[in-house]
């Protein structure tokens, strides 16, 4: 079976709270494991994209609508959608492992470390598509 979920593809999660998100792979288990007897991902998204910004704004208001929310989540792969997109995220990979899901106060430091990751590459202007909310027409 072709591998299609590999660390840095982008796709789209289509069920559940963050339905129509976009995610990025951090790491695909095709078999599962003990405990989860499905194949899933360990995927790092986008709860609350950036607003939109213009050049009449201040840089205090600038800086308040860049802000963005990320979350840190395990999913089936029955509930992603692949895109053709990549995300090259070297930092996001030893961030994330299956322990860190066990432990509330590793989440949300990994959650603070992805969120560092993501706006840092929101502001120099790559991967714009990512950053941007999906269509609803």
């Amino acid at each position: 079976m072709v591998k299609i979920y590999k660390p840095g593809k982008v796709a789209i999660v289509l069920n559940g709270r963050q339905a129509g998100k976009k995610v990025v792979v951090i790491k695909q288990l095709d078999e599962g494991t003990k405990d989860r007897q499905y194949p899933y991902a360990l995927v790092a998204g986008i709860e609350r994209y950036p607003m939109k910004v213009t050049r009449k704004m201040s840089d205090k208001k600038i800086k308040r609508r860049s802000r963005l929310k990320p979350f840190i989540k395990v999913v089936n792969y029955s509930h992603l959608f692949p895109t053709r997109y990549a995300l090259e995220l070297e930092g996001i990979k030893g961030l994330v492992t299956t322990d860190t899901f066990k432990d509330p106060t590793q989440r949300a430091d990994a959650k603070k470390q992805v969120r560092k990751l993501l706006q840092e590459r929101y502001f120099t202007g790559k991967n714009r598509w990512f950053f941007q909310k999906l269509r609803v027409s």
